[in-house]
């Protein structure tokens, strides 16, 4: 028998009540999806493409429309109290009491979901989060970082199997960032199921073991992150060249050429109708040497953009 899934969402509908004469608007036009047991999925898309109204339904601030919802087995309608436990919430805006040590906001969290205090894990998760040194501080005092860093743990207070990051290093440098993705892949290790919303490419690759990405209220795409990368066709060679002249890029397998400073242009073209070597030889032949070479593979961004604005098109 196979494992279900951590989340489970079937023809997920969202229609907000209208303003004024207008109709409401449809934040999610029925959207499937599931998340395996102890994965990282990168749930992505563009502003207003459905992504915060998806997470919020889950953390029950948001009703549906229509469809159904299950966390780790407990529908939200049927069983909210035991999908609620199920799952932690890492908001994107930071919200606590700035009063409060941070000791005392994982306390007071842990109360809040009926966790006995002998079975109360305060200490133990600051340290997981490299708090312990600042247990006793008022929260206010925290930096940026180490605020968002105590929202992770107050969201695992109650050891939910599931834990949700909305954008979760918005606004962090580069360090802390790193910090937490170290901290993600640790709380993966342990059996955690994330699910993880970004603007940052480059961190859906780095930790996702698969992507979907929402746009207009629909799933436009759902796949194993390697194979979401296989999409990516395109590759570009820059070129600095040893005399000023225009290069000729009728080729179809040439998708675009840019001049990127004095005899230096870059050819993107389709990796399936030619290979780097090609593209040498087509410049060669109109007569230019070529200096210097360098090359870069398309990565998730170009994904990204193709299949976003592939569902704006239409």
């Amino acid at each position: 028998m196979s494992t279900p899934p951590a989340i489970s969402i079937r023809n997920l509908v969202k229609r907000y009540a209208p303003v004024g004469n207008g109709e409401g608007k449809l934040a999610l036009k029925g959207i499937d999806l599931d998340v395996a047991q102890g994965e990282i999925l990168g749930l992505l898309g563009p502003n207003g493409a459905g992504k915060s109204t998806t997470i919020n339904i889950l953390a029950g601030l948001v009703n549906k429309t229509s469809g159904s919802v299950s966390i780790w087995g407990f529908d939200i309608d049927q069983d909210r109290r035991n999908a609620s436990r199920a799952i932690g919430i890492v908001p994107q805006e930071i919200v606590f009491d700035p009063f409060f040590t941070p000791y005392e906001v994982l306390e007071i969290q842990a109360g809040l979901y009926g966790v006995p205090k002998d079975q109360r894990r305060s200490a133990e998760l600051l340290a997981a989060v490299h708090l312990s040194d600042k247990a006793q501080a008022y929260a206010r005092s925290l930096s940026g970082g180490m605020k968002r860093r105590l929202l992770v743990a107050k969201a695992m207070v109650h050891a939910p199997p599931v834990l949700v990051l909305d954008e979760p290093t918005a606004g962090v440098d580069v360090e802390l960032r790193r910090q937490l993705w170290d901290l993600v892949r640790r709380l993966n290790d342990e059996g955690v199921t994330v699910v993880l919303t970004t603007h940052y490419l480059e961190e859906a690759e780095e930790l996702c073991d698969r992507i979907a990405i929402i746009n207009h209220g629909e799933v436009v795409t759902n796949l194993p992150t390697r194979e979401l990368l296989a999409q990516a066709r395109e590759k570009v060679v820059v070129l600095t060249l040893d005399r000023d002249g225009v290069v000729v890029t009728d080729s179809p397998a040439i998708l675009k050429a840019e001049t990127l400073g004095p005899r230096i242009v870059a050819i993107t073209y389709d990796k399936d109708r030619a290979n780097a070597g090609q593209i040498l030889s087509l410049v060669q032949a109109q007569g230019f040497g070529i200096a210097d070479v360098s090359t870069r593979e398309a990565d998730l961004e170009d994904v990204f953009v193709r299949l976003t604005s592939a569902t704006q098109a239409g």
